[in-house]
């Protein structure tokens, strides 16, 4: 193999001191949650909040000194481009950035910022790779795979030696798989220190490339859709990755939009962390499968902490909706004056908090002299909505929710 723990030793060696040695933490709420020993790898506390520096310095760090003058190029619409561009810039190395023409503003910029050189093309990321190839021959500039370079395997492999220098004890480790550059490394580097440990793969339902691949399916009718997890939304492995995980991964598992949601949630409100969807696929897999991890101890990867603010905003809002605390009721009542002080007095007095309240007396479903009331209102929990919900009832004014 390409990628063997040796390589990947030398590796870390080689990146040392340039790399942030994140931390591995033994979480006893997410255990208590999953029934299984959680420790997580956060890798959100990299300079660039993500995984991917590590395969990017370490290719960086192997160029001859040819190649490293006449620049590198990568393709990338998210992590790997600020891995590339930052480390670039800091050995001095002329770095080009070809990302879709739909890449968010605030990702361009931050690669930007980085000091590369930053060309939008294309419509889709396969377009942006065909025009990086074409720009890379006719520049004479040195490819950076995001994932299919054994060199950049082997600087994610580091997170692996990590892990087992930190708990050696582990019995489980799950990694989220888009290109299958961290699983190929991580596994290489985990099965050579600890030949029994299990290496479980988690992937997207809306983008199952690897697993269909290892099940001898085409994976291209199978992958597509708007999923949070769009670091791993990749409709074919990279070669490399997919070899190593044929030979050293036990299973790959599917998660749904709303495992991911939830575990994002999670990393949140119980490490106070920050977790892009692709990060949190580890703990979305031991929320989806407990049977499956209960009683192991079991170490996750949080991969990457680059999520949208306002597309965080929306999963914990849509996770307090889930839970009931913020509930939306409609009540069908008289059309008088004092009627939406009295509802708003049963809610207040009960300590409930109305966010909004939309009143329309032209709804065909309501009578001529009824109007109808809809109600946000955030709670404490669900019980403390059936509470308010009960107490709406007792006054005659039942309410139904939407």
């Amino acid at each position: 193999m390409l990628v063997t723990l040796d390589t990947i030793t030398a590796a870390a060696a080689r990146i040392e001191g340039r790399i942030v040695r994140t931390p591995l933490l033994m979480s006893k709420t997410l255990s208590e949650i999953t029934g299984a020993e959680v420790w997580v790898k956060f890798e959100n506390f990299q300079f660039t909040a993500a995984f991917k520096e590590r395969g990017a310095l370490n290719k960086l760090l192997l160029l001859t000194e040819t190649e490293q003058r006449n620049g590198v190029i990568a393709m990338s619409a998210g992590n790997h481009a600020q891995g590339v561009a930052y480390h670039a810039a800091r050995l001095n190395i002329p770095a080009t950035i070809v990302m879709p023409l739909g890449t968010p503003f605030t990702k361009v910029e931050h690669t930007r910022k980085h000091g590369a050189r930053v060309i939008l093309h294309g419509e889709s990321l396969s377009e942006a790779t065909t025009f990086a190839y074409q720009l890379k021959d006719r520049e004479g500039l040195t490819f950076v795979h995001p994932y299919d370079d054994a060199d950049v395997i082997s600087g994610q492999g580091t997170i692996g030696i990590e892990m087992l220098q930190d708990a050696p004890h582990l019995e489980t480790l799950v990694v989220p798989i888009g290109g299958g550059g961290l699983i190929g490394g991580i596994a290489v580097a985990a099965r050579a220190m600890k030949n029994d440990i299990e290496l479980v793969g988690v992937q997207t339902r809306m983008f199952p490339s690897m697993q269909a691949e290892l099940a001898g399916k085409e994976p291209g009718p199978l992958c597509g859709g708007q999923t949070i997890a769009e670091g791993i939304a990749v409709k074919q492995a990279g070669r490399l990755g997919l070899e190593i995980a044929k030979e050293l991964v036990r299973d790959v598992l599917l998660v749904d939009e709303d495992d991911l949601e939830q575990a994002i949630t999670l990393f949140c409100n119980v490490e106070k962390t920050v977790a892009e969807g692709a990060g949190a696929a580890g703990l979305a897999a031991l929320l989806a499968y407990p049977e499956r991890f209960s009683g192991k101890k079991v170490g996750i990867v949080l991969c990457g902490g680059n999520i949208d603010s306002r597309l965080l905003a929306s999963v914990l809002t849509r996770a307090l909706v889930r839970e009931k605390r913020i509930v939306s009721l409609r009540i069908v009542g008289d059309d008088r004056p004092g009627l939406l002080a009295l509802v708003s007095k049963i809610i207040g007095d009960l300590g409930g908090n109305i966010l909004e309240v939309a009143h329309n007396r032209l709804a065909l479903d309501v009578p001529a002299k009824g109007a109808e009331f809809d109600i946000l209102m955030e709670t404490r929990d669900l019980r403390h909505t059936q509470e308010i919900i009960d107490a709406l009832i007792a006054s005659g004014y039942p309410p139904r929710s939407i």
